[in-house]
């Protein structure tokens, strides 16, 4: 008979590793899906290729932005989250942002890990301004034993005033929180905008050079984010823009981040 007496050894080894951050990173996916409406479609839904988009690249936390839930456009028995939930193999949770063509509109999360609990909270917008409503959607979940966290998306306005004010919201959020978290979304801003450097100054973005998101053919533009904090929480171990063209009008952004 074989010695077995490094056996313990081995799992002393292995959990001295898990132990200094070394387990496997968190794989996050942020996602503006169009209504799952492929530029080149006018008017056609394709709900699989955005799943197989999702589920190629390993993500187990994803953020999802401009979600349909039983419009007219993406069908009246249709409801994406939860569809995409199925796809995907995934939990799903939707925060309606405003309602729209007989539905709802807004934005969703998709984790591989049970929620613990979810919510939503109505971000403000400037009077006299216009604009789109928007919202925060949130989820508490422990993708690591032991190691719950905030996972939240969201879909910032067009208007820099709104945006602005939005970005004041989520940082008086985040400041209010007990709990690390990840932040996916489309912040329709650009890195130096005033909205995005008052987010900077409270959770760390994930970004590489020229990564760009939007247009999907010959993207010019990084709008679309991954955020984290509090900072000492997470290190980012791969920052990827997929090169995805048809699925969307915006380009997937994957991050993996080493919680410790």
């Amino acid at each position: 008979m074989k010695n077995k007496s490094y056996i313990p050894f081995i799992c002393t080894v292995l959990l001295f590793l898990v132990s200094m951050g070394y387990a496997q990173p968190l794989k996050v996916l942020t996602y503006n899906i169009h209504h799952a409406n492929p530029p080149s479609k006018q008017g056609s839904i394709d709900l699989e290729a955005i799943a197989r988009v999702i589920r190629e690249s390993g993500a187990e936390l994803v953020a999802l932005q401009e979600v349909d839930v039983y419009t007219e456009r993406s069908g009246k028995h249709a409801d994406q989250a939860k569809e995409l939930g199925k796809l995907t193999g995934m939990h799903h949770y939707f925060a309606k942002a405003i309602d729209y063509q007989g539905g709802e509109y807004g934005v969703a999360i998709l984790s591989k890990h049970p929620f613990m609990t979810t919510g939503n909270q109505p971000l403000p917008m400037a009077e006299n301004v216009g604009g789109e409503p928007r919202t925060l959607a949130m989820a508490v979940v422990e993708p690591r034993a032991g190691k719950p966290l905030v996972f939240a998306c969201t879909h910032l306005d067009l208007k820099p005033e709104n945006r602005l004010l939005q970005a004041r919201e989520i940082v008086k959020w985040g400041a209010g929180l007990d709990l690390p978290v990840i932040l996916g979304g489309d912040f329709n801003a650009q890195p130096d905008s005033e909205a995005i450097r008052l987010l900077d100054a409270c959770f760390r973005r994930s970004s590489v050079t020229n990564g760009f998101t939007i247009p999907v053919e010959s993207p010019n533009r990084e709008i679309d984010f991954i955020m984290f904090g509090p900072k000492a929480h997470f290190e980012v171990v791969k920052h990827e823009v997929i090169e995805e063209r048809y699925a969307s009008d915006h380009l997937p952004v994957y991050v993996e981040l080493e919680f410790r």
